[in-house]
């Protein structure tokens, strides 16, 4: 770990899972200073909901790697990040989920995080990250105000897919077919075959009530 760039505040919550056979290894690791390139991150939630802190909030932790969100480019110095004990093959325990969701509430209420800004690590570096995966049930956080959803109803052609993609959050530089794993990773898993009407409907819901730089570019 080490101080954020610029004395930046965090304002994006990034969420992964560990992909290690138990939470004690991926806590392990992340307080390995032998492990090369370094790695930590602010939390780690076990499956059966035991918490570990392993880095201060205000500090920079080294769980993101490349990618960017909206216009952060250094997601690192942004984000508060929060690792959850699971392979990506199969759902996150209630347990684990309810520690999850107060530990949510509590970080967006200290740093005024809003919804929108609780991404996984596949939203900002779709190119290389799946998680936390298909089986993290991001519409249970949405109910709770912790993520956000989509709402029935909306629709937009196929061909402004990379204009509401970019306008949510996914960067330009990553190719078609990565962004749009990363949107149906987030909304709509079980979504398979080309670009659909479908994914449209997210995307145009998303980018009309939760742009990713609300007055700036991308609003």
């Amino acid at each position: 770990m080490n101080a954020r760039r610029g004395g930046v505040r965090p304002d994006i919550l990034l969420l992964h899972f560990t992909n290690m056979d138990t939470a004690e290894d991926a806590v392990e690791r992340l307080c390995d200073p032998t492990v090369t390139p370094p790695v930590s991150c602010h939390y780690v939630i076990a499956e059966d909901g035991r918490l570990w802190q392993l880095v201060p909030e205000e500090m920079r932790a080294w769980h993101a790697g490349l990618g960017c969100w909206g216009a952060v480019d250094e997601v690192n110095s942004r984000a508060i990040g929060i690792e959850l004990a699971n392979q990506g093959d199969h759902p996150f325990p209630d347990p684990q989920m309810r520690v999850l969701e107060r530990l949510a509430q509590d970080i967006m209420e200290r740093w005024a995080i809003p919804p929108e800004r609780v991404i996984g690590h596949s939203d900002m570096a779709p190119d290389r990250k799946d998680d936390p995966g298909p089986r993290f049930d991001w519409r249970r956080l949405a109910l709770r105000g912790l993520a956000v959803w989509p709402q029935p109803g909306a629709d937009a052609p196929l061909s402004a897919f990379r204009a509401l993609t970019g306008r949510i959050g996914y960067g330009a530089a990553f190719s078609d077919a990565d962004v749009l794993k990363a949107v149906r990773l987030r909304y709509r898993p079980w979504g398979r075959g080309p670009l659909c009407a479908d994914d449209m409907a997210v995307l145009a819901d998303i980018a009309a009530r939760f742009p990713v730089d609300p007055g700036g570019a991308d609003a």
